[in-house]
């Protein structure tokens, strides 16, 4: 029997980490190629994840980092359309926002089928890069994935037909799920010395944080006064463009301990145990909710304002003043907290959804959209 050949196209840990569970089904059911462009290869951001995650080796790793933002855009689209050119693939998957996700441009002209996983994610906010790669891939994309009816609802707004249109829900929960054991036996704390409630997390990486100048000093200097008032220490998990960032402007506190990035396990159970998470990722909004740890997300917007809705995630915003008010208020609130977490934050079978949808929907966008 044929199998239906699919090409799934990482570059990022975000990206491995929700695709875990997935990637190791489309092996099961399809012919399956990962491609890892090398957007951010790092031992520390991935190889310890692939281990970590049972993650097979990617078959192809197309190694796009480039001296600018430019060449690497060009190396993902040129790299990515020489290989689908050559593995002639049925079908491509991405997931999110990365530059990674901008392989579809290749993809669209060689016209295979692409799923696009995490659409629909809209935080309207022009200052965010991936804010630009995530219209991109949704009006490029034939099949968007969206997580939640909030997403799918902004795409549909923008002009997409609602018969290509899925929400599957978060496959974070299924991910957790599935890994709760080894996050449970993780001894992160002991390695690190550190009280469960009595440290706080941070971890700083986007580009409007780190490259707007007066951001970063006005975050880092945020992050000092709330470890003074708390008498706290701050495990502060550092990538490698933020402790560039970092050295460059000399910064020191006896409170603050800069460490290099965790595994996944051992960052998830830092996080669960501590006072609180202050982060710019995109996942703390999702993370936060489903483990019931208190939070704060450092930033002026969100592509997650069903965590707003549902009061389990506060916006810390990006100056010093406003962070220190959102701890205090997530801190004082947070043991009466009883707060629902979305729907679509619960799905235990995105992994399934997906390679059905996959394999349902191949064929017709072959048929519908390319008269093939």
């Amino acid at each position: 029997m044929k199998k239906l050949k699919l090409v799934t196209v990482v570059g990022t840990r975000p990206e491995l980490i929700r695709l875990s569970i997935i990637i190791k089904k489309c092996d099961n059911f399809f012919d399956h190629n990962l491609i890892h462009t090398g957007q951010n290869y790092d031992y520390e951001l991935n190889e310890i994840f692939f281990k970590e995650l049972k993650l097979r080796k990617p078959n192809y790793f197309l190694g796009v980092a480039g001296e600018n933002l430019g060449e690497t855009l060009g190396k993902i689209i040129s790299k990515s359309y020489s290989l689908f050119l050559d593995l002639k693939p049925d079908a491509i998957l991405v997931l999110g926002d990365t530059n990674s996700s901008l392989s579809i441009i290749s993809a669209k002209r060689l016209k295979i089928p692409i799923f696009h996983m995490e659409a629909g994610n809209r935080c309207f906010d022009q200052n965010v890069p991936e804010e630009i790669n995530r219209k991109i891939a949704d009006h490029l994309a034939d099949i968007n994935l969206t997580y939640t009816e909030n997403s799918r609802r902004y795409i549909l707004a923008e002009g997409i037909k609602k018969d290509f249109v899925f929400t599957t829900g978060s496959p974070l929960w299924e991910v957790l799920s599935n890994f709760k054991k080894e996050i449970d036996n993780s001894n992160i704390l002991k390695h690190l010395n550190a009280e469960p409630k009595k440290y706080i997390v941070a971890s700083i990486h986007r580009e409007e944080n780190l490259e707007i100048l007066n951001n970063f000093k006005s975050i880092i200097s945020g992050i000092k006064e709330i470890a003074d008032k708390y008498k706290c220490q701050v495990i502060f998990s550092t990538h490698p463009r933020t402790r560039k960032k970092l050295e460059s402007l000399k910064i020191e506190s006896n409170l603050i301990n800069f460490i290099n990035p965790l595994g996944f396990f051992d960052y998830v159970k830092l996080q669960s145990k501590a006072l609180i998470t202050l982060s710019d990722s995109g996942t703390i909004s999702e993370e936060s909710a489903m483990m019931n740890f208190p939070a704060i997300s450092v930033r002026n917007s969100t592509e997650r304002p069903e965590a707003i809705d549902f009061g389990s995630i506060v916006l810390g915003n990006i100056d010093k003043n406003s962070m220190v008010q959102a701890v205090e208020v997530v801190l004082n609130t947070f043991s009466e907290s009883k707060f629902e977490i979305p729907i679509e934050y619960k799905s235990l079978n995105v992994s399934t959804k997906v390679i059905r949808i996959i394999q349902s929907y191949t064929p017709i966008v072959k048929r519908e959209i390319w008269r093939m």
